[in-house]
């Protein structure tokens, strides 16, 4: 069996899917386990740190690993690269078979640092019976060093190994999302896989067809250019229970929002009308957006939270690194200016609009319709930690076999 450590809402799950082939996922968060359940990905719940190896000993092709990255991400307090000595010794220690884990726990200042070397655990045991025949594992580019040494203890053990790190949009995600990588194998070179997307598209050679250009969020989403997105409005709580993290709750039809008093008019200047598909089309992820533009000489972009240094795209770009946390309901769309002067207008400036969990789910290469579970923060804090679907794939037919078609990733119905 493949196993998946750290499994979350099922990004590599979803990607084992589309490549027709089946995993056991570990993880521990409940609203995840619920997603991948819904999803029909076998899952069990645990504390992976915890959770016994005889299970798995002498039954794993292939072992998949993406551990929480709170402590490292930039999105946090990164106090993962201050544990990082601890972290690298209990890698060490664990390869050679030395359970330092309650010691150096001890010492940590976040005690999720440490969570980055249970795959070490697993791969020590696992290889005294000759497996697994392939590794993947993923997380932030601040954890690079990490993925070296754990490359370079494959290495002694019989694996080919490489660890680097690979940009999301260059295998067709609408996300300039950087992670670091690690790949090994025991009966291939392992190696990152040949890009299929670049920043520029490039023509036809001798050599082959050239890349293809970036994947933009309009593409993903199905959106023009300058389509806008349905108007937010009030209702109730998220259906997962517990409290609503958005004032706006859920979407409505733009007509029970005129019968309830709490809509407002943000028609472009050009007349065009509000003219959704249908009540349920941009809730759902599934549909185009309003039939309207942006005011002339300005543009729909995503603004990831509110700081000052906030990433900024237009929806003709991929998005920038999508995270959510406690800032979740600052991740808006809005109009900027297509000039570096905004253009005069006596027309005001439509209001920024939330981001929808479908909308994130799709920019991270979730199919529209999949079946999250929670409340509307769960779902965002599942979409911005899993794995893009699309990369996954990417980094595990090789190892499988298998070849992607054009198709496979269906996005935007």
């Amino acid at each position: 069996m493949i196993l998946d450590l750290f499994a979350g809402p099922g990004g590599w799950s979803q990607a084992l899917t589309v490549l027709g082939v089946r995993e056991v996922g570990l993880e521990w968060d409940e609203w995840a386990c619920k997603t991948r359940a819904a999803a029909g990905q076998l899952t069990i719940r645990t504390d992976i740190a915890a959770y016994p190896l005889w299970p798995f000993l002498g039954r794993i092709t292939g072992l998949i690993a993406s551990p929480p990255c709170q402590a490292w991400s930039m999105a946090g307090k990164r106090l993962g690269l201050v544990d990082q000595p601890l972290v690298h010794q209990a890698v060490a220690d664990l390869s050679h078979g030395l359970d330092s884990r309650a010691k150096l726990l001890a010492a940590c200042r976040d005690p999720r640092s440490l969570l980055a070397a249970e795959p070490m655990r697993y791969l020590h045991a696992l290889n005294r019976h000759g497996q697994p025949e392939w590794v993947a594992m993923e997380e932030v580019p601040d954890v690079l060093p990490l993925w070296r040494q754990y490359a370079a203890i494959l290495r002694t053990w019989g694996f080919s190994a490489w660890a680097g790190t690979l940009n999301a949009a260059d295998y067709g995600v609408p996300q300039t999302r950087r992670r670091a990588i690690l790949l090994a194998s025991r009966t291939r070179t392992a190696g990152p896989p040949p890009p299929t997307h670049a920043r520029v598209a490039e023509p036809e050679s001798l050599f082959g067809p050239g890349r293809a250009r970036w994947v933009s969020m309009a593409q993903a989403l199905g959106w023009g250019a300058t389509d806008r997105p349905v108007p937010t409005v009030c209702a109730g709580g998220g259906p997962g229970g517990g409290p609503e993290p958005f004032p706006s709750g859920s979407r409505k039809t733009l007509s029970d929002a005129r019968e309830r008093g709490t809509w407002k008019d943000h028609s472009p200047p050009n007349g065009a009308v509000h003219r959704p598909r249908s009540s349920t089309a941009r809730a759902t992820g599934t549909g185009q957006p309003v039939a309207g533009t942006a005011p002339a000489g300005w543009r729909w972009a995503l603004r990831n939270n509110s700081q000052a240094n906030a990433t900024t795209r237009g929806i003709d770009e991929p998005a920038g690194t999508l995270f959510f946390g406690r800032r979740a309901n600052e991740c808006v769309w809005q109009a900027e200016p297509v000039t570096a002067t905004p253009p005069s207008s006596a027309v005001p400036v439509p209001e920024p609009i939330r981001i929808t969990a479908a909308e994130a789910g799709i920019l991270q290469t979730f199919p529209a319709d999949y079946p999250w579970q929670g409340n509307k923060g769960q779902i965002f804090h599942q979409v911005g930690n899993a794995v893009p679907p699309r990369l996954a794939a990417h980094l595990l037919a090789p190892h499988l076999g298998k070849t992607l078609a054009p198709d496979d990733f269906t996005l935007a119905a």
